[in-house]
Parts: structure tokens; C-alpha cells; sequence
């Protein structure tokens, strides 16, 4: 059974190449054979691991992290050999380069590798990969074909489009095998005056907001009271954040109404969309304006 699957990866890998990104990166240096490919992805979970720890984080990386070379932090799969991969669940990979190892979901079952990678070159290559055995459904499921691509991967690059940023693995031959997409928040960290809530104006210099996307934290000033939240950031849904946990102290105040749609507002919020370099609106899952917060400097 093993020795079938790995040998249908490898046919998978040879048949559904094509190109997720115009960009082809040369592969210059020795790379596996055949046979040793098929040999590095296995049908078993490490022995030393009872249970693989698939948890995404909150972290952001930067432009200059990325330029710098950096393979690390929770990404989407978006496309697998050219195509939508899609699975009974959002296909992932988390990159913890401390550890050197590759933990996520391609889809339906667990995955788990060891990686290396060369800065310099680009030059990166999974080895060790694992997968859980539960039996996925047949339609729509690219789990096989995500496991062939992270054999395959020798090289990477990275690209950007606005807030969204995005990693390319490509094969020997510079085809690009997986194409991976991180959303990055950045844009809301520092200090915020609300302006308004739910397209109203507010005018009470008091109500201020700090984010910290890093940290996952907001805290403030509802205009009397302090507030405190925590932040989690959607790795399976695009431009997607969630305000929770928000506590306020209780001190009795003359405008009670305004800290209350505060509140509410900040639960309802879901997605965040910068105006300018100053300006950032909080919508809701109807896309409607629930916040309009306004950098202060």
C-alpha cells in the first residue's frame, strides 16, 4: 500500500505539472533521484511524535522579512500543480524554521516534514514527509497531489499583491509546483481614534484604540472605560479578522450608548480594509462599514 502511493505521487507530480506563476527559477545544484523521492514520502507518522501539532498562528511577516529570504510562519495552499487545491478542509502549511519541520493539513489528512533551506539561493527541499491514513473523499480532494508537490519543491519565491503575500515552490526543471498565500494585517498595528461607528460619526477624543497584530492583542479606551480584547486572524478565509474577549472596566459613564456599539461593533467586525495610509474601515461579514478608525501619529 505505501509502496503504491508513493509511486502514484511521483506519476501525479510527472502528469499535472504546469505553471502557477510566469516566474521559473533553474535548479543548479544535485537533486534526489527518482527512487530516492519516492522514498521520502511515507504513509506513517513519526515514531517520536504521538501526535502532530497543527495549530496556526496570528504572526505576520513583512516585505523585508521575505526579500531577507524567509521560509517560515502559516500559509494557504491556494494551487497545487496549477490547479485550485481543494479539500475538505482549507489545505495548509505552517513553517517553523527553529525546528525545521513542516506542519499542516493537505486538505483532509495531516502532514508533517522536515525542511531545508538555502537563503541565498532560494533553494528549498522537504524531506520525511508524513501523513495521517484517514480515508478522504474522492471529488474535489488535491491531498495526493500536495503531498507529490512538496517532494517535488527545490527552489521557492515570493511575491506580494497589496496586504496579501504569496510563496512559489518550484521543481528541478523551475516549474512551479505550489502557489501559497499568507495574509498579512500589518497595516493595522499602532494607536487608532475611532471616528465613526456604523458610518455615524463619533466625536470623543477619548476613544482611542491600540493593535497589536504580532501580539494578538487590541486594548483602549471606549471614551471612559479601559477595554481589552484579543485578535485572531482567519488563516482559511481571505482578509479575515475576529475581535474577541473584550473587557471593560466598569466605571459608570455619562455616554453609555457609545461605548456599547463600540463593543459590539469590534464583535461584529470581520474583515479590515485600509482607505489610505491613515485611514482603515472595519467591516462586517455583509461588507458594511462598522468602524472607521483613523491613525493617530
Amino acid at each position: 500500500m505505501n509502496i503504491t502511493k508513493s509511486i502514484s505521487l511521483s506519476i501525479i507530480s510527472m502528469i499535472l505539472l504546469s505553471g502557477c506563476s510566469s516566474l521559473k527559477i533553474p535548479y543548479i545544484k544535485h537533486h534526489k533521484s527518482e527512487e530516492e523521492k519516492q522514498s521520502s514520502v511515507v504513509t506513517s507518522l513519526p515514531t517520536d511524535r504521538e501526535q502532530i501539532h497543527t495549530s496556526r498562528t496570528e504572526k505576520t511577516y513583512s516585505a523585508s522579512d521575505l526579500e531577507e529570504g524567509v521560509v517560515t510562519g502559516d500559509w494557504i495552499i491556494e494551487e497545487v500543480y496549477g490547479k485550485p487545491a481543494v479539500g475538505e478542509s482549507t489545505p495548509f502549511l505552517k513553517l517553523v524554521p527553529s525546528e525545521k519541520r513542516m506542519y499542516g493539513n493537505n486538505g483532509c489528512n495531516t502532514i508533517n516534514a522536515t525542511y531545508i533551506y538555502n537563503q541565498a539561493e532560494k533553494q528549498l527541499a522537504f524531506n520525511d514527509i508524513a501523513s495521517t491514513m484517514r480515508l478522504c473523499g474522492t471529488e474535489g480532494i488535491t491531498d495526493a497531489e500536495i503531498s507529490g508537490a512538496l517532494a517535488d519543491t527545490r527552489t521557492y519565491s515570493w511575491d506580494h499583491e497589496g496586504d496579501e503575500y504569496y510563496l512559489y515552490f518550484y521543481n528541478t526543471i523551475g516549474d512551479c509546483v505550489m502557489k501559497l498565500m499568507h495574509q498579512n494585517f500589518d497595516f493595522l498595528n499602532g494607536t487608532w481614534h475611532i471616528t465613526s461607528i456604523e458610518e455615524e460619526a463619533i466625536e470623543d477624543p477619548d476613544m482611542n484604540i491600540v493593535i497589536d497584530i504580532d501580539e494578538g492583542k487590541i486594548h483602549g479606551n471606549t471614551g471612559c472605560n479601559i477595554l481589552n480584547g484579543k485578535i485572531d486572524i482567519d488563516m482559511e478565509t481571505v482578509n479575515t479578522i475576529n475581535f474577541h474577549d473584550i473587557l471593560v472596566t466598569q466605571m459608570e459613564c455619562p455616554n453609555m450608548e457609545n461605548q456599547t456599539r463600540l463593543i459590539v461593533a469590534l464583535e461584529d467586525a470581520a474583515h479590515a480594509k485600509p482607505i489610505d495610509s491613515e485611514t482603515v474601515e472595519l467591516l462586517n461579514l455583509l461588507k458594511r462599514p462598522v468602524l472607521t478608525l483613523k491613525r493617530v501619529k
